[in-house]
């Protein structure tokens, strides 16, 4: 008898896609998509294409586990980037750090490592949000009446959600019993300031049952990986000096520099911008994602056809549109 696979992800190019370019630029990402198409399963493969970390990144890790009180019995060096996968419930002093006795949080937790926040719009709104000014500095500082700390919280956000409360808008396999204003809330429940900081929004549909069942010709993740180590190796070599490690640490005031777009890719980005009526802040992320994939693609320069896919990984735009 033949055993189907395990794994709901074969297939999904269009969403390896994705992890492939925020792994190769650190960039915030999201998927959309139906309960059941793999969302959760592409979130937890992304450490296995994440670089290793330098011995500099695994020390900060290590203090930080250190001072959370989670090294164990036998305390080491952490050497693999952490992978946190906290509940929707949580609070937002487990999320963001403090207590009593002041202890890092998730967020710093995922120092260097990824943040995975399933079904985003479950998450309770006030933290959630009270992570924009560290998706955005790096750090998270906790005032109490005993002082104030300041943990180091440079993480990857990956988070995921469904398309609408039901979560079968836009799907064959069940009837969606949302009406438009029901999804319109739903998605509102993400504020637009932090959308904004997720540079990568994918739409992740179900897998078909001939991709499910095909055992050859899927990219293994070691061929991935190889690809993203590249796309930083030019990283490390354009910001040799600076404290910039990859694209999605690009300062705004350093983005017309490090993301100088050629006439083409800036009249197609002055188009999706009139379209979509995108942010300042937006732009910069578009222009950063771009940057990555002409890295991974081994041009110096940011063409057209870069910035048209980097435009295209703003799902939820589309869907607050249609709906």
């Amino acid at each position: 008898m033949r055993v189907l696979p395990s794994t709901p992800a074969c297939g999904q190019a269009g969403a390896k896609r994705a992890l492939e370019i925020a792994a190769a630029g650190g960039h915030n990402l999201l998927l959309l998509g139906p309960p059941g198409c793999g969302k959760t399963m592409l979130a937890r493969r992304l450490p296995s294409i994440l670089p290793p970390m330098t011995s500099n990144e695994a020390l900060e890790v290590t203090k930080v586990y250190s001072v959370a009180g989670l090294l164990g019995s036998r305390p080491g060096i952490v050497r693999a980037r952490p992978f946190r996968f906290p509940h929707h419930t949580i609070s937002q002093t487990a999320l963001v750090g403090g207590g009593s006795v002041v202890k890092p949080g998730e967020i710093s937790l995922a120092h260097h490592g990824v943040l995975f926040l399933d079904e985003l719009p479950e998450f309770a709104r006030g933290a959630i949000e009270v992570m924009r000014q560290p998706i955005e500095e790096g750090t998270v500082t906790i005032a109490r009446a005993s002082g104030t700390f300041t943990y180091p919280a440079r993480f990857m956000l990956v988070a995921s959600m469904n398309p609408c409360p039901c979560g079968y808008r836009g799907t064959r396999s069940a009837e969606c019993r949302c009406d438009d204003a029901a999804v319109v809330k739903y998605v509102s429940k993400l504020s637009g300031p932090l959308l904004d900081r997720i540079d990568l929004q994918i739409e992740v549909s179900r897998v078909p049952f001939d991709d499910m069942v095909r055992t050859e010709g899927a990219e293994r993740s070691a061929a991935i990986r190889a690809r993203v180590l590249a796309a930083r190796e030019r990283q490390r070599q354009r910001f040799s000096g600076t404290a910039l490690t990859c694209n999605a640490d690009i300062p705004a005031n350093g983005t017309r520099g490090y993301c100088r777009l050629d006439t083409a890719a800036m009249q197609l980005l002055k188009q999706a911008s009139a379209r979509k009526q995108f942010s300042a802040r937006a732009l910069d992320r578009i222009a950063r994602a771009a940057r990555t994939i002409a890295d991974l693609a081994g041009s110096d320069e940011i063409l057209a056809e870069h910035v048209a896919e980097a435009v295209h990984y703003r799902s939820l735009e589309r869907l607050a549109t249609a709906a």
